[in-house]
């Protein structure tokens, strides 16, 4: 198996500028200028609920999504904000995130956190 060049970004700030302008800006260009090979955006805390409820972030989702990039939702929090289905109807994979990002941290993975 080859290592891939795998970049994770933890994005807890609900803030709906810097979720455009940062979030899903740096998320997708680094996957339409091939910056990595895979990009997974870990959505987690307040986020869940901005990303279930603001239109214009669910179709940068959309976007970011066409140009390969993953996004993954904490389900403590969704199940806590009432929101796992709508996060699933947008194509989210929805788990348990604790145990797989200290995994991350502990092997020195690439993590941004927004």
């Amino acid at each position: 198996m080859t290592d891939s060049k795998t970049i994770h970004i933890l994005w807890t700030n609900d803030n709906l500028l810097t979720s455009r302008l940062m979030v899903m800006m740096y998320a997708t260009n680094s996957m339409t200028k091939a910056l990595w090979d895979n990009v997974t955006v870990i959505v987690w805390g307040a986020t869940v609920k901005l990303v279930a409820e603001n239109e214009m972030i669910q179709e940068e989702i959309k976007l970011a999504q066409h140009t390969g990039v993953k996004f993954s939702a904490c389900i403590s929090c969704a199940r806590q904000l009432g929101v796992i289905e709508e996060l699933e109807a947008l194509g989210l994979e929805v788990v348990p995130w604790v145990e797989p990002f200290t995994e991350l941290v502990n092997d020195g993975k690439p993590i941004v956190y927004m």
